[in-house]
């Protein structure tokens, strides 16, 4: 069988059992190569994969890139009922630590809204503050529609799960603006020139676009990076929360407003309700975890 055929049979195999379909690039794309780099036939054998595992290994691929692509092909192996011809991924222990180098702080991020805003880029403005001020992956973007925006919370459906996560008020005023100025009734509020959900590739160029003019480190401007910088800021305000039984918080200066609020109800964006001012023309950034606690 030609490896045309095997790639469109296995496609075929990810489809029917749902696999979304950026997984279904990556492991299509994975299966290529490694027909490509050994040449095997249609029943691959468990010795050759692990042969291949192997040489990935040796030309400096990380053990978690490893991985990702060796699961491509078991998934193969098991599509075509050759079970025995799956090899065992790489162990590797998880790090406990971040890279500091990788690490996009807060004020690197306002570097970043800064510098959307300079160049008169509203989308990727209110991209950056969405990412931010939610947590959710990038494929979660298309469940930001106009109907969540008036309602103030999104479905978001991503990895076989179904959560709904809470919308700040101040983005979705925002939001709101902008709908009405590009007449977004219905459906996915960031949309391309063509009018389709913005895809992984898009959001990621208009974000490395911004490196250079806001003096950040091309390293540092990765699409999941925006969601560790919400989880770092956000367990810091819950685990401060956990020292203070009730907390008023009084204004350092005109630039920042904060509300009383108390850590033992529920700790969601209308009970914590924190904004930040931002440091250009006061426009409000919508990140409860980007505040400073002034008593």
């Amino acid at each position: 069988m030609k490896t045309s055929s095997i790639l469109d049979t296995y496609q075929t195999w990810l489809t029917h059992r749902e696999y979304s379909p950026a997984t279904i690039q990556k492991y299509t794309k994975a299966l290529a190569r490694f027909f490509a780099d050994t040449g095997a036939g249609d029943i691959p054998t468990r010795e050759t994969v692990a042969a291949w595992r192997d040489s990935l290994t040796e030309k400096g691929y990380t053990p978690a890139t490893v991985n990702a692509m060796l699961a491509a092909v078991n998934d193969c192996q098991e599509s075509i009922d050759n079970v025995a011809g799956k090899a065992k991924p790489l162990k590797h222990q998880r790090r406990i630590f971040a890279d500091p180098g990788r690490e996009l702080t807060r004020a690197e991020y306002f570097r970043l809204l800064n510098a959307a805003r300079a160049a008169g880029n509203k989308r990727t403005q209110l991209l950056l503050e969405a990412l931010c001020s939610t947590g959710i992956r990038v494929s979660g973007l298309q469940f930001i529609t106009a109907e969540a925006v008036r309602r103030h919370k999104a479905s978001i459906r991503c990895k076989g799960k179904c959560r709904e996560i809470l919308l700040p008020a101040e983005l979705c005023h925002r939001l709101t603006r902008w709908c009405q100025k590009h007449r977004i009734h219905v459906g996915p509020v960031f949309l391309s020139r063509v009018g389709k959900p913005l895809s992984r590739v898009t959001v990621w160029k208009l974000l490395k676009a911004l490196c250079e003019r806001a003096n950040v480190a091309w390293k540092k401007v990765f699409l999941h990076n925006l969601r560790h910088l919400f989880a770092r800021t956000f367990y810091n305000l819950e685990k401060t929360s956990r020292n203070w039984r009730t907390c008023s918080v009084i204004p350092a200066s005109r630039r920042q407003e904060f509300i009383s609020w108390n850590p033992a109800q529920n700790m969601s964006v209308y009970s914590i309700k924190c904004t930040f001012y931002c440091e250009f023309d006061e426009s409000i950034v919508p990140f409860l975890s980007l505040t400073k606690v002034n008593i």
